[in-house]
């Protein structure tokens, strides 16, 4: 015992328990009464919930996520952690209650009889909850943050397996005890997920540490164009209803792309070194990669995959894993923030914005990332999400730092005979230009 009160940041965590427990009664009951004093709050509600059973034993699962909530923040092993997941919940709260204050929402169902054990959880939580603050379900977003902190402490597969069915139980259970209509489920889930993406648990940046606003005309330009279409989304959403609520999910989506324009950059993606998203940016971005993976394909179907430029380089589009297995397993090396990497050995990234002129200095590091795979041996893939230009820019950066290229113009002349389609504006001639230049101290 004194060993674990000695490797682990307890008083801390009792600091942010203190801290997060009374805030969330008091901010929660506060919606709560704002609420009531409304003289009439809406309910959204589908007519086929009427049908969905009251349970009263699911009362238990759904109160057993007030335990987990609170041993969650003993359970962290160094501080780093213990502040982005404290963090986590602190967000979602916060988040939670300002949308309960600008779009308050009412149960709609009366709760039926109780008794027995059931009953005595029931009137506990009517101690504190009214049928108000349901949309986005703070119990859902919990339940996420909660199955994201825990499943990374479990080691044993049984042990993940309860895990997954503790948390689906806990989700299902705002349903059968009545507490939550279906739309109120998805837009916690989001929210939870905005939470985990929001604060990492891993050593990097966090995004709010992160954000540098664009100086870039070019950014500024597609961060409105991903903004408007979100309003599109999310006006058709609001107009139709319905099963058209489910466009507030590109809506989002599109919004997050805006603010990695706006000033997140390509980190706002998530992509490791590996190409691989991590799994919270996966399920936000995953309206916006369909459409890009759609773009991707319907730009490159006619095309070959990648194009051989020296012997052992090639670049092009991201392949599947079936096109990288025929092409020998090549090593891979991706520019792309927006698309994953098929997961395989070997493969490394540096995410760049799509249909932005990167600095000097990533093109630079670009053209080193691709001549570290080169000496590592075997043929190089360098790709992008269309083989057009990012991926085009660092092969040109490569030659002109490692592959002998005597001029900008005798890179570009060789990559373009290889793909005539590649597409290299003003703003990236500029920076391949300045690439060649000694690096700044």
């Amino acid at each position: 015992m004194t060993a674990w009160l000695a490797q682990h940041p307890w008083k801390r965590a009792a600091g942010w328990l203190a801290l997060l427990g009374p805030l969330f009664y008091a901010s929660y009951g506060f919606a709560n009464w704002w609420a009531a004093s409304r003289a009439s709050v809406p309910t959204l509600a589908f007519d086929w919930e009427r049908a969905l059973p009251f349970w009263q034993w699911t009362i238990f699962p759904y109160w057993t996520i007030n335990f987990f909530y609170a041993l969650s923040v003993f359970l962290a092993r160094d501080k780093h952690t213990l502040d982005r997941h404290a963090l986590r919940l602190l967000t979602a709260t916060c988040l939670a209650v300002i949308c309960f204050l600008i779009w308050p929402r009412r149960f709609s169902f009366g709760l039926p009889e109780v008794s027995g054990a059931p009953a005595l959880l029931f009137n506990a939580l009517r101690g504190f909850d009214q049928p108000f603050n349901q949309a986005p379900s703070l119990h859902i977003a919990l339940a996420v943050i909660l199955w994201d902190w825990y499943r990374r402490l479990l080691q044993a597969r049984w042990a993940r397996l309860v895990l997954h069915v503790w948390a689906f139980a806990i989700c299902a259970s705002v349903l059968t005890t009545w507490q939550h209509h279906f739309i109120d489920i998805p837009t916690g889930a989001l929210l939870g997920l905005v939470c985990v993406w929001l604060w990492p648990l891993e050593r990097v940046a966090s995004l709010p540490q992160g954000w540098r606003l664009a100086r870039d005309a070019q950014r500024w330009k597609l961060a409105g164009v991903y903004a408007m279409g979100a309003m599109v989304f999310l006006s058709v959403a609001l107009a139709a209803g319905g099963m058209a609520l489910w466009l507030a999910w590109p809506a989002a989506s599109l919004v997050l792309v805006a603010l990695n324009y706006a000033g997140l950059g390509a980190h706002g993606f998530q992509m490791d070194s590996r190409g691989r998203m991590r799994w919270a940016a996966r399920w936000l971005f995953a309206p916006y990669r369909l459409g890009a993976a759609v773009n991707a394909w319907l730009w490159t179907r006619r095309l070959p995959a990648s194009v051989e430029v020296l012997p052992g380089l090639r670049f092009g589009r991201i392949p599947t894993r079936a096109e990288w297995q025929a092409a020998g397993r090549p090593r891979l090396v991706s520019l792309c923030a927006e698309l994953q990497l098929p997961a395989v050995q070997g493969a490394r990234c540096l995410p760049l914005l799509d249909l932005v002129a990167p600095a000097p200095g990533k093109l630079r590091r670009a053209a080193n990332l691709i001549e570290g795979q080169r000496r590592s041996g075997g043929t190089v893939w360098v790709c992008c999400a269309l083989g057009f230009s990012r991926s085009a820019a660092s092969v040109m950066a490569w030659l002109r730092l490692h592959g002998g290229a005597g001029t900008l113009a005798q890179a570009e002349a060789r990559v373009r005979q290889a793909r005539p389609q590649i597409v290299l504006g003003t703003a990236w001639q500029q920076a391949l230009e300045q690439t060649s230049e000694p690096a700044l101290p």
